[in-house]
């Protein structure tokens, strides 16, 4: 039976921290699509004619960068 070797963790390392990153972007995904639908549903379900619900469509992706700068400018960055 072959066993393994201990070697310095300087490649492991880098590969986790890779994978930590790729990880990461994952669950940011994951987040972000969440709250894109919530964001669909919510303004659909109010939209009172199509322009309202093409408008509705525009805010859902766009609200993160809304709720950032909001919070930005509020923090006075």
């Amino acid at each position: 039976m072959e066993t393994e070797t201990t070697e310095p963790c300087t490649k492991d390392w880098h590969k986790f921290t890779c994978n930590m990153k790729e990880h990461v972007h994952c669950h940011g995904s994951v987040i972000y699509c969440m709250g894109l639908l919530g964001a669909l549903v919510y303004y659909l379900t109010t939209a009172t004619s199509l322009w309202g619900g093409v408008v509705g469509v525009i805010k859902a992706i766009f609200w993160p960068a809304v709720l950032v700068y909001g919070a930005l400018k509020f923090l006075g960055m």
